[in-house]
């Protein structure tokens, strides 16, 4: 992929729905042309892909499919009537989820392989039913602002499985690079999950989030909002690409996630529930080890030492940086952050920072990050900050829903405070959903409880979310 030369074989035009990719090939489907693909060696470098597909842009789609006018070119040719202005509006709407290419990243042949592959991540495979194929999706969706952005994500499919499949939304754990992503790792903690699911017949479907993988720009974290979207419009795009696999997504999602993840996992179902998408529907809920009771219970937990102190610095720091990236908390770092942090630490959310990179350039305590005002912040929000947890707070609390939920967590998790599942149980109860908590015990991963409940789970989650098929 570095260093190639245009003398490789042209671009290829052929009809989506009988498209298949190889492992050498990258695909690229403009969206104006549902039925265009335009498939690229993937041993051209990233330059001569770029060539590539602006030249064949114009000419495979001439010869192909006839003229091509982007919905710019459209709306500009002619003085448009009031009906062709809402259509365009609808049209931009409907850009949400739409694929702009697809590569296939790796195929695990038979069960032995995915079973291995699953044990080196330090995963069960007890639910390993078939191989896997594994393909990254970059897709259209929005930023916080509601503005248009790309996204990628992981979306792994069972071998030898044909026609309809259900799909199995899985939303990660918190990383700090880029790459701590299900679609930039393999064989790995924050792929494995999906890769599980897969193996048990499933399409597992697994949003990167913004920012992160593929995406542009920096990673909103605890943005429910954006992660909902990008949720979506992940399960979207795959449902785009999967009769190029020969399958197609059933209507019922099954929705689950980890840490980070089991926020946005709640996100997700309450907007399947709402309607938000004209398919897809929320088939049953399976957060893990979520700190839903973000500004509450959390946070409390964090200040008061309740959490292992080096994870309570670097979530200390990554609430303030992410919340201020959208919410504007603090004027200028040394209003929050002691020196010499005040200097550094915005810089090491930036997605090219590595967690190693995180854990030394932050103290080991609270006291040394935490200026009186920045900790008084994390205690008693105000203003936007105190928005924000709000909303980031309501996805246990301002919806019932009505798909079957069940809520995982580990007793002595040293991250999220089990006292959170409590919350989200109660807050659900009264809204009058049943959501039953699994404890599944003394479950440690790499000295974890924490990690290790994200592992534990994947095994009881598949064998449920199998329970469940009618």
């Amino acid at each position: 992929m570095n260093g190639g030369s245009h003398q490789e074989d042209p671009g290829v035009c052929t009809s989506a729905s009988k498209f298949a990719p190889r492992e050498d090939e990258l695909v690229f489907f403009e969206p104006h042309l549902e039925e265009l693909v335009v498939v690229i060696p993937v041993s051209l470098s990233s330059r001569s892909r770029t060539w590539y597909r602006a030249g064949l842009r114009a000419h495979v789609a001439a010869v192909c499919c006839g003229l091509l006018l982007s919905g710019a070119d459209v709306a500009t040719a002619a003085a448009a009537p009031p009906e062709h202005a809402q259509a365009q509006a609808q049209l931009k709407e409907h850009g949400r989820g739409t694929l702009v290419s697809a590569e296939k990243l790796y195929t695990l042949e038979t069960p032995k392989a995915v079973a291995a592959e699953l044990g080196a991540a330090g995963f069960e495979d007890d639910t390993v039913r078939y191989g896997v194929v594994a393909y990254r999706l970059v897709y259209r969706t929005i930023d916080p602002y509601g503005r248009p952005t790309t996204a990628s994500g992981l979306f792994a499919l069972p071998l030898h499985r044909e026609g309809r499949l259900r799909a199995v939304s899985f939303a990660h754990g918190t990383g700090s690079h880029k790459d701590d992503s299900p679609s930039m790792r393999r064989g790995a903690f924050v792929s494995a999950p999906v890769i599980a699911h897969a193996a048990a017949g499933a399409a597992g479907v697994a949003p990167d989030y913004l920012g992160m993988g593929k995406g542009p720009g920096l990673h909103p974290w605890m943005d429910i909002g954006s992660e909902t979207t990008a949720s979506l419009d992940m399960l979207r795009a795959a449902r785009a690409f999967a009769p190029r696999t020969g399958h197609l997504l059933e209507r019922n999602v099954m929705v689950t996630g980890f840490s980070q993840g089991a926020s946005a996992a709640l996100g997700l179902g309450r907007a399947l529930e709402a309607g938000e998408d004209h398919w897809f529907r929320l088939g049953a809920l399976a957060p893990v080890s979520g700190a839903y009771d973000f500004g509450g219970t959390w946070l409390s937990a964090l200040l008061d030492g309740r959490l292992e102190p080096k994870s309570s610095v670097l979530y200390a720091a990554y609430t303030l940086v992410a919340f201020n990236r959208l919410h504007h908390v603090y004027d200028s770092p040394g209003e929050v952050f002691r020196a010499p942090y005040d200097s550094t630490v915005e810089a090491l959310f930036d997605g090219a920072h590595t967690g190693e990179q995180l854990m030394r350039g932050t103290p080991g305590t609270l006291d040394e990050l935490l200026t009186e005002q920045g900790r008084e912040l994390l205690a008693h929000p105000t203003g936007p900050l105190a928005a924000a947890l709000r909303t980031t707070g309501a996805v246990c609390t301002d919806w019932a829903p009505s798909a079957p939920v069940r809520l995982y967590m580990a007793t002595g998790d040293e991250q999220a405070v089990t006292a959170n599942t409590e919350h989200c149980q109660e807050a659900l109860r009264k809204n009058g959903t049943d959501a039953p908590v699994v404890d599944l015990g003394a479950v440690d991963y790499q000295g974890s409880r924490h990690l290790g409940s994200n592992v534990a789970a994947t095994s009881a989650i598949v064998r449920w979310f199998g329970e469940l098929r009618p």
